[in-house]
């Protein structure tokens, strides 16, 4: 395992400083606004608007790598955020912060889709969960890291944005220097909405409910825990705290899931997560003893809900199609992070703070009922099915190349799938066969390698 990570260890320490400057940046943020009083709406907007780039931005990435290569993609999407960071602190207009937040999200998706796509293509078939352990552990220490900073410097000033820029600086040097061959040029997964809905439909609604939940708790958790009272050094810690928490949580669901029922265990986290939130979204005020236990279970929970659903899903899509779920569920994910935000936003803003917890409950309720343990068939299991559960980042630390790192996927089918030529031609779709979405874009044979 050592070995393994000092290998990587570059694109770790790359990955590990992108997301401390997206993590402190959300947060600082929700504080700023909060701080000059700014509606809960702008706050949940700037959130959707981050995620909306994320999801545009794994459309654009393919063709700015395929154009200009990987290092030169990664360096000119890590300049482009650094700006947009330092445009938020020269211009204090919540427009034009849409604009650039949109901006971030879509550099953002580019870089991870460069580290992802760099990890797969050298790393060996027995060492592909070690890779993604790591790549993972990196992404949510990055996200906790961020945090502390509001504890040891609570104050907030300009200079945090500068700090984020800094990051989004420093994370383009070890890409930038390496040595290491360039992964071959990218070819675009293809979206099966149609197919996908029809086969796991449980996985997409799990999904698409943590989209809404994740996304809500990044962009007004902070809003919240002010509301409450808290100083801005404690709602970094409680932030922190529960970020963590979600990485903890990877390992004992994982165990869990590799002998339990998937669709079943969704469920029973529904049910924990309903119970948890219940009295953070009834009392319009909560003492810090109660804010903080409750807070770290209610995250700890909707941080697993990600990680079920790829791993349900899993058992039910054959091998060749999973770089495509991939990209479906991340899609999807990212439909629920822009909805919520903007929701939880608005009734935070008619109602009161605790609306966040109270959506929280609305959408545990909703897996409740519409995940049905008895309801999965098992018509279409893989042969191999159940695989083994593999820790997972969630949807806004991750691009739909991560499955390319998973071990339950065929290493030869995703290097076919990712770097086969595109088709110009296609033969007309057999009768009854499901609609696929491609969007091809022109391959770069002539590439540089490093030296």
């Amino acid at each position: 395992m050592v070995r393994v990570l000092s290998a990587f260890r570059g694109l770790y320490f790359a990955t590990l400083l992108m997301l401390i400057g997206t993590g402190l940046l959300s947060t600082y943020l929700g504080l700023r606004l909060a701080a000059d009083q700014v509606q809960g709406l702008w706050v949940g907007a700037l959130t959707a608007a981050y995620y909306a780039g994320l999801v545009i931005g794994g459309k654009l990435g393919h063709r700015l790598i395929a154009k200009v290569g990987h290092i030169r993609a990664y360096v000119t999407c890590a300049g482009v955020v650094g700006a947009a960071v330092l445009g938020i602190g020269l211009l204090p207009w919540l427009p034009m912060w849409l604009a650039l937040r949109v901006l971030i999200g879509m550099g953002m998706m580019c870089q991870y889709m460069v580290l992802e796509s760099w990890l797969n293509e050298q790393a060996g078939p027995g060492e592909r969960g070690k890779v993604f352990s790591g790549y993972m552990t990196a992404s949510y220490l990055g996200l906790a890291l961020g945090q502390v900073v509001l504890v040891v410097s609570p104050d907030l000033g300009v200079d945090k944005l500068m700090l984020v820029a800094i990051c989004y600086a420093l994370c383009l040097v070890p890409v930038a220097v390496t040595g290491k061959i360039h992964p071959a040029p990218l070819k675009p997964a293809p979206l099966e909405p149609t197919f996908f809905i029809q086969r796991i439909p449980q996985s997409l609604t799990t999904t698409l409910v943590a989209g809404l939940v994740i996304g809500s708790f990044y962009g007004l958790a902070p809003l919240y825990a002010s509301a409450q009272g808290l100083p801005t050094e404690r709602i970094g810690l409680f932030m922190a705290c529960c970020i963590f928490a979600g990485l903890i949580a990877q390992w004992p669901i994982g165990w869990l899931s590799d002998r339990h029922d998937r669709s079943w265990l969704i469920r029973v986290v529904a049910i924990a997560l309903t119970l948890a939130a219940l009295p953070l979204a009834v009392l319009p005020h909560v003492p810090p003893v109660v804010l903080l236990p409750l807070g770290l279970i209610a995250s700890l929970l909707q941080f697993v809900l990600y990680p079920l659903a790829v791993a349900l899903s899993n058992d039910h899509i054959e091998g060749e199609r999973r770089v495509s779920l991939s990209a479906m569920l991340l899609v999807t994910f990212g439909i629920g992070a822009c909805i919520g935000p903007l929701v939880v936003g608005a009734l935070m803003n008619l109602v009161g703070p605790n609306m966040l917890y109270a959506f929280v409950v609305l959408c545990g309720a909703i897996l409740i009922w519409r995940i049905r343990p008895d309801a999965v068939t098992g018509k279409h299991l893989v042969d191999e099915a159940p695989l083994s559960h593999v820790q997972m980042p969630e949807g806004s630390t991750s691009s739909p190349l991560a499955a390319a790192l998973d071990p339950r996927v065929d290493s030869q089918v995703v290097q076919e799938q990712m770097h086969s030529e595109p088709v110009v031609e296609e033969e007309p779709a057999e009768e009854g066969a499901p609609l696929q979405e491609e969007i091809e874009f022109p391959q770069n044979p002539a590439e540089p390698k490093a030296t």
